[in-house]
């Protein structure tokens, strides 16, 4: 069995990743709706022309046909449609930050436990990264011991001609580290197994643009796990000469030895993604894992038919926005 699935909102550009990604798994989809107008919305025509556009998002809510929705609204709507759409009776994978407030992790948790719906957000810097599946197999396997620490270097190029105007709004994308720092907090906790986290430091800055008050272009954070420790650097400094978006980088520690991910690029070398370094007692690599299979897209369809909770835990994710919001919280306290 597949699954049938609608869209709520294309305002970021990862809606590509997370259709895409589904439908390559077999999953349908007929209906998309977005409030107001989308910067994507013509790329996003013509990657799925297939797809019909609806005018009242209760089309796609009430079509018993529907199993989940995806929804990559501006940040602060998603909360309130995917808790629309569980109490319509649809799972949901919602693109990152799933929610920007506590408030509306809180309606969320209450929700989804009322429901039993699937609420997961898709850390596309994990879920999506076929080097990070490559160092979850080896970190499973004992490579580098137990993991200690994490260090995630998130740059992100500014591209302003391209930005709309949410981009810049602290109210609507919820703040450097609720944002993008999602993404890290995720990783860390799944690495190092933390569930118990404090925070130790937390800072944001907005560097390059005074005249945009809203906007932060620099963030970081430390995290005290009761089974690890991370650090995370967030950027939108990345210039011009780099030939992608970012230089992601993520580097785990372990009692034994160490992975590099450099995830998108290969500065200094000719174009490519997907890079791994491992070393350790034995082994002193470089792995190219550009051909390893994505296990989230599989995994999150066996979810919604099996009702498990094989690609990613709830709890994990809750915590996860948890953090990241608070961190938000204690760097602009």
């Amino acid at each position: 069995m597949t699954l049938h699935l609608g869209v709520l909102g294309i305002d970021h550009g990862h809606i590509f990743g997370m259709l895409g990604g589904m439908k390559e798994q077999g999953c349908t989809c007929d209906l998309w709706w977005t409030k107001g107008p989308a910067v994507t919305e013509n790329k996003f025509q013509e990657v799925f022309p297939e797809l019909e556009k609806v005018d009242d998002r209760r089309r796609i809510l009430d079509d018993p046909k529907i199993d989940m929705v995806l929804i990559s609204a501006v940040p602060n709507q998603r909360a309130a449609l995917a808790i629309e759409a569980m109490q319509a009776g649809k799972d949901v994978m919602v693109d990152k930050p799933g929610c920007i407030t506590l408030e509306e992790l809180a309606e969320i948790k209450r929700v989804q436990k009322e429901t039993g719906r699937i609420w997961s957000v898709n850390f596309s810097e994990r879920f999506q990264v076929p080097a990070v599946a490559v160092a979850e197999r080896l970190v499973e396997e004992g490579a580098i011991g137990r993991v200690i620490q994490t260090v995630n270097l998130a740059p992100h190029k500014q591209n302003l001609k391209t930005r709309p105007e949410w981009y810049f709004q602290r109210e609507a994308y919820g703040g450097i580290l609720a944002d993008i720092g999602s993404h890290q907090v995720d990783q860390f906790l799944h690495f190092t197994k933390s569930t118990k986290v404090t925070i130790g430091h937390a800072l944001v800055e907005n560097t390059t643009m005074p005249d945009r008050p809203g906007f932060q272009d620099y963030g970081e954070m430390t995290l005290v796990g009761d089974k690890g420790h991370g650090y995370v650097r967030l950027d939108w400094f990345t210039p011009d000469g780099l030939p992608t978006w970012g230089d992601g980088r993520l580097f785990l520690l372990g009692t034994e030895g160490t992975i590099e991910l450099r995830k998108y690029t290969d500065i200094g070398q000719p174009h490519r993604t997907n890079n791994l370094y491992l070393f350790n007692g034995e082994k002193n690599e470089y792995i190219d894992c550009s051909q390893e299979p994505l296990p989230y897209f599989p995994r999150l369809i066996e979810d919604v038919q099996n009702r498990t909770e094989t690609a990613a835990p709830q709890d994990h994710t809750f915590l996860t926005m948890e953090i990241a919001i608070s961190a938000q919280m204690q760097a602009e306290a």
